[in-house]
Protein backbone atom coordinates (compact mmCIF):
# COMPACT_ATOMS: atom_id res chain seq x y z
CA UNK A 1 0.00 0.00 0.00
CA UNK A 2 1.40 3.57 -1.09
CA UNK A 3 0.07 6.59 1.05
CA UNK A 4 0.06 9.68 -0.51
CA UNK A 5 1.72 12.74 1.31
CA UNK A 6 -0.82 14.93 0.53
CA UNK A 7 -3.47 12.06 2.53
CA UNK A 8 -1.35 12.54 5.82
CA UNK A 9 -1.66 16.30 5.62
CA UNK A 10 -5.87 16.11 5.06
CA UNK A 11 -6.17 13.47 8.09
CA UNK A 12 -3.82 15.87 9.84
CA UNK A 13 -5.94 18.64 9.19
CA UNK A 14 -8.99 16.85 10.29
CA UNK A 15 -7.14 16.80 14.35
CA UNK A 16 -7.34 21.10 14.30
CA UNK A 17 -8.98 22.47 17.09
CA UNK A 18 -8.56 19.34 19.23
CA UNK A 19 -8.35 19.92 22.70
CA UNK A 20 -4.97 19.57 24.05
CA UNK A 21 -5.26 16.18 26.75
CA UNK A 22 -2.19 14.34 28.04
CA UNK A 23 -1.53 10.97 26.99
CA UNK A 24 -4.89 10.77 24.68
CA UNK A 25 -5.69 10.61 21.07
CA UNK A 26 -8.58 11.00 20.18
CA UNK A 27 -9.96 13.37 16.94
CA UNK A 28 -11.84 16.27 18.36
CA UNK A 29 -12.13 14.93 22.14
CA UNK A 30 -8.31 15.40 22.55
CA UNK A 31 -4.62 14.52 22.27
CA UNK A 32 -1.01 15.25 22.82
CA UNK A 33 1.88 15.84 20.62
CA UNK A 34 2.59 12.02 20.52
CA UNK A 35 -1.36 11.10 20.80
CA UNK A 36 -1.91 13.28 17.16
CA UNK A 37 0.80 10.88 15.85
CA UNK A 38 -0.57 7.92 17.44
CA UNK A 39 -4.25 8.29 15.81
CA UNK A 40 -3.00 9.62 12.60
CA UNK A 41 -1.08 5.90 12.62
CA UNK A 42 -4.35 4.40 13.53
CA UNK A 43 -6.68 6.64 10.85
CA UNK A 44 -3.69 5.56 8.23
CA UNK A 45 -3.08 1.38 9.12
CA UNK A 46 -5.65 0.98 10.80
CA UNK A 47 -4.20 -0.47 13.69
CA UNK A 48 -2.61 1.01 17.26
CA UNK A 49 0.73 2.27 16.22
CA UNK A 50 3.35 0.48 19.03
CA UNK A 51 3.72 1.75 22.70
CA UNK A 52 6.34 3.77 23.74
CA UNK A 53 5.31 3.37 27.22
CA UNK A 54 4.48 5.66 30.27
CA UNK A 55 5.93 9.44 29.96
CA UNK A 56 4.74 12.42 31.84
CA UNK A 57 5.30 16.38 31.56
CA UNK A 58 8.85 16.64 32.40
CA UNK A 59 8.96 12.88 30.41
CA UNK A 60 12.61 11.33 30.77
CA UNK A 61 14.98 14.83 31.57
CA UNK A 62 15.80 13.09 35.34
CA UNK A 63 17.27 10.22 33.47
CA UNK A 64 18.46 11.57 29.61
CA UNK A 65 15.96 8.77 28.41
CA UNK A 66 15.63 9.64 24.78
CA UNK A 67 12.59 7.07 24.42
CA UNK A 68 10.82 9.29 21.97
CA UNK A 69 13.12 9.72 19.33
CA UNK A 70 14.71 5.86 20.08
CA UNK A 71 11.49 4.77 19.59
CA UNK A 72 10.36 7.06 16.55
CA UNK A 73 13.65 5.25 15.12
CA UNK A 74 12.69 1.75 15.49
CA UNK A 75 9.33 2.38 13.41
CA UNK A 76 9.41 4.76 11.05
CA UNK A 77 12.25 5.53 8.43
CA UNK A 78 15.15 8.33 9.93
CA UNK A 79 15.85 11.04 6.50
CA UNK A 80 18.07 14.11 6.47
CA UNK A 81 16.40 17.07 8.14
CA UNK A 82 16.75 18.89 5.29
CA UNK A 83 15.19 16.63 3.04
CA UNK A 84 11.55 16.19 4.72
CA UNK A 85 8.65 16.82 3.25
CA UNK A 86 4.53 17.54 3.82
CA UNK A 87 3.73 13.93 5.68
CA UNK A 88 7.24 13.56 7.67
CA UNK A 89 7.07 13.44 11.56
CA UNK A 90 9.62 15.97 12.99
CA UNK A 91 10.59 15.42 16.30
CA UNK A 92 12.40 18.06 18.47
CA UNK A 93 14.24 19.33 21.78
CA UNK A 94 12.13 21.74 22.97
CA UNK A 95 15.74 22.71 25.07
CA UNK A 96 18.87 22.63 24.25
CA UNK A 97 20.88 19.41 24.64
CA UNK A 98 17.69 18.55 26.59
CA UNK A 99 15.80 15.12 25.43
CA UNK A 100 13.58 15.06 22.36
CA UNK A 101 10.05 15.26 23.48
CA UNK A 102 8.38 17.15 21.00
CA UNK A 103 6.48 15.59 18.01
CA UNK A 104 4.53 17.26 14.75
CA UNK A 105 3.69 16.39 11.27
CA UNK A 106 5.41 18.99 8.41
CA UNK A 107 2.46 20.36 5.77
CA UNK A 108 3.10 22.87 3.01
CA UNK A 109 4.90 25.80 3.00
CA UNK A 110 7.49 25.74 6.15
CA UNK A 111 4.23 24.67 8.39
CA UNK A 112 3.70 21.75 11.09
CA UNK A 113 0.54 20.33 12.88
CA UNK A 114 1.30 19.98 16.30
CA UNK A 115 -0.71 19.86 19.95
CA UNK A 116 0.90 21.58 22.52
CA UNK A 117 -0.53 21.83 25.46
CA UNK A 118 -3.07 24.87 27.10
CA UNK A 119 -3.29 25.05 22.96
CA UNK A 120 -5.72 22.89 20.68
CA UNK A 121 -4.15 21.09 17.97
CA UNK A 122 -2.76 23.75 15.57
CA UNK A 123 -0.88 24.44 12.03
CA UNK A 124 1.37 26.73 13.02
CA UNK A 125 4.94 28.33 11.13
CA UNK A 126 7.80 26.52 11.05
CA UNK A 127 9.72 29.34 12.09
CA UNK A 128 13.57 29.32 12.87
CA UNK A 129 13.12 28.63 16.73
CA UNK A 130 11.35 25.16 15.66
CA UNK A 131 13.75 24.25 12.73
CA UNK A 132 16.88 24.79 15.66
CA UNK A 133 15.22 22.43 17.72
CA UNK A 134 14.57 19.69 15.16
CA UNK A 135 15.83 16.15 16.72
CA UNK A 136 15.36 14.19 13.89
CA UNK A 137 12.65 13.84 10.47
CA UNK A 138 10.91 10.80 9.88
CA UNK A 139 9.03 9.10 6.98
CA UNK A 140 5.99 7.14 7.89
CA UNK A 141 5.56 3.56 6.28
CA UNK A 142 4.55 3.31 2.77
CA UNK A 143 4.93 7.27 2.20
CA UNK A 144 5.43 8.07 -1.50
CA UNK A 145 8.71 9.52 -1.80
Amino acid sequence: MIIERTHIVTLARGWLGTPYHHRASVRQAGCDCIGLVRGLWRELYGSEPPDIGPYTGEWAEATSNEALLLGTRQHLREIPRATAQPGDVLIFRLRQNAVAKHAGMLTEGHRMIHAQEGVPVSEVHLGSWWQRHIAGAFVLPGVAD
